[in-house]
C-alpha cells in the first residue's frame, strides 16, 4: 500500500485549518492535494486529535499482525463456504469439490483434501467405467422435448429409438446428468405484511438517526448528525462537521456505545451514509438490528424527526455561526440545554435527563 506523504499529525493539522474557515480549495492548493484526497483525509481522521490518530495507528498495525495470523484459517474458512452449498456424500461429489478448491483457491490437492476431511487417495481414484456419451445425450434430448418425463418413461422412448440398457444403468445416468423431474409447487400466496415498529419499553432499547443541514454566515454548507434515544428522548450526539461519512457515523456509534451501552434497533432513512458498506460491515461486527425505514414514510422515524423540528427552530434558526469551531460549540450548548432544563412536554413536562433517571430508580424498586 503506497505510503502517504503526510504522517498523521500533518494531516490532522490540514483539517483543522478547513475547520478553522479556511476554504476546502485553499486548503488543497495550500498544501498541493486534491479535494478527493481531502475528503479522504476527513472521512479517517476527521473529528480526531494527534492521540486519536497515533491511537488509530496502533489498532492498524494489530489489526495487521492479527490478519497475517489469521490468513490460514480465513482461508479455510472460505474454502468451506465455497463448498457448503455442495452435498459431498458421494465420492464424486467429495473429487468435485476438491478439484474446485484447488482451481479457484489455488491450494493444493493435500491443502484441499484436510479442509474438506476427506482421503487422498479417494480423490485420486479414476473410474474404469466408459462415459456412456452417446447414451446421455440421447437422455438429455428425449428430457428436453418431454420435460415432464421420468426415468421410466425415459427407457421406453429409447427403447423406441433402438437404444437398450437395463433400468439400473439407466437411473444412475439419469441422476448424473440431473434430469430429475421438479414438482410443481402450489399457488404462489403473499407472505405478510409489514409489521409496525414496536414502542420502545427502556432506554437504550432504540437509538434514531438523521442529518440535519445549514450554512455558516459565509455561505458554506455543514451537516449535524442526530442520534436520538426514542424512550428517554434524549439527545446522545449532535456531531457537526462540513461532511460525515459512513465511516465517521460508524466511529461516532462505537463512542456512544463504549459511554452508554450497545442500544437493541438503531432506526433511520435510506440516505447513501447509512446504506453504505462501512456501516453494513459495522451492523455484522456488533450485532445491532439497523431498521430502514420505507422510502418517502419520514413519519417512521417520528421521534428524530420532531426532535429535528426543535433543533431547527431553537438553535440553527436562533444562531448564526461564522465557523465549525463556533457551531459545535453552540451546538453542544443547546444538547445540554435540552438534556438537562428544557421540559419535554411528552414526558410529563420533564426533561429527559429527569426522565430517564426516574425510570432508572423505578426498575430499581421494582
Amino acid at each position: 500500500m503506497k505510503r502517504s506523504r503526510f504522517t498523521e499529525e500533518q494531516i490532522i493539522g490540514i483539517l483543522r485549518e478547513q475547520e478553522a474557515g479556511m476554504k476546502t480549495a485553499d486548503v488543497c492548493r495550500k498544501h498541493g492535494i486534491s479535494e478527493a484526497t481531502f475528503y479522504k483525509y476527513k472521512a479517517k481522521f476527521g473529528g480526531m486529535d494527534v492521540s486519536d490518530a497515533r491511537k488509530l495507528k496502533v489498532l492498524e498495525d494489530e489489526n495487521t499482525k492479527l490478519k497475517k495470523l489469521l490468513a490460514e484459517a480465513m482461508l479455510d474458512n472460505a474454502m468451506l463456504k465455497d463448498v457448503a452449498f455442495k452435498k459431498m456424500v458421494t465420492p464424486g461429489a467429495r473429487r468435485e469439490a476438491a478439484a474446485h478448491l484447488c482451481s479457484w483457491h489455488g491450494v493444493s490437492q493435500r491443502r484441499a483434501c484436510a479442509v474438506l476431511a476427506i482421503d487422498r487417495s479417494s480423490v485420486r481414484y479414476r473410474r474404469l467405467r466408459p462415459d456412456d456419451a452417446d447414451l446421455r445425450e440421447a437422455m438429455r434430448q428425449v428430457a428436453g422435448e418431454r420435460r415432464r418425463f421420468g426415468y421410466r418413461r425415459i427407457h421406453v422412448m429409447l427403447e423406441r429409438q433402438g437404444i437398450r440398457m437395463n433400468q439400473k444403468k439407466l437411473r444412475r445416468l439419469y441422476r448424473e446428468e440431473k434430469l430429475q423431474v421438479r414438482k410443481r409447487g402450489g399457488r404462489k400466496r403473499a407472505l405478510g405484511t409489514r409489521r409496525p415498529m414496536v414502542l420502545p419499553g427502556r432506554t437504550n432499547e432504540r437509538w434514531s438517526l438523521d442529518f440535519v443541514s445549514d450554512a455558516f454566515t459565509d455561505g458554506r454548507r455543514f451537516r449535524v448528525l442526530a442520534v436520538v434515544d426514542d424512550y428517554s428522548r434524549e439527545c446522545l450526539a449532535l456531531v457537526a462537521d462540513t461532511s460525515l461519512s459512513g465511516l465517521r457515523v460508524t466511529r461516532e456509534l462505537d463512542t456512544l456505545i463504549r459511554l452508554r451501552g450497545k442500544p437493541v434497533t438503531l432506526v433511520s432513512d435510506n440516505g447513501t451514509e447509512l446504506t453504505s458498506m462501512a456501516v453494513l460491515k459495522w451492523c455484522q461486527g456488533t450485532g445491532v438490528d439497523w431498521h430502514y425505514i420505507q422510502p418517502g414514510k419520514p413519519m417512521q422515524n417520528g421521534f428524530v424527526e420532531s426532535f429535528n423540528g426543535s433543533f431547527r427552530d431553537e438553535c440553527l434558526n436562533e444562531t448564526l455561526f461564522s465557523s465549525l469551531v463556533e457551531a459545535r460549540s453552540q451546538i453542544t450548548a443547546w444538547k445540554e440545554d435540552y438534556n438537562r432544563n428544557r421540559p419535554h412536554s411528552s414526558l410529563g413536562n420533564l426533561t429527559p435527563h429527569e426522565f430517564a433517571s426516574k425510570m432508572t430508580l423505578q426498575t430499581r424498586a421494582a
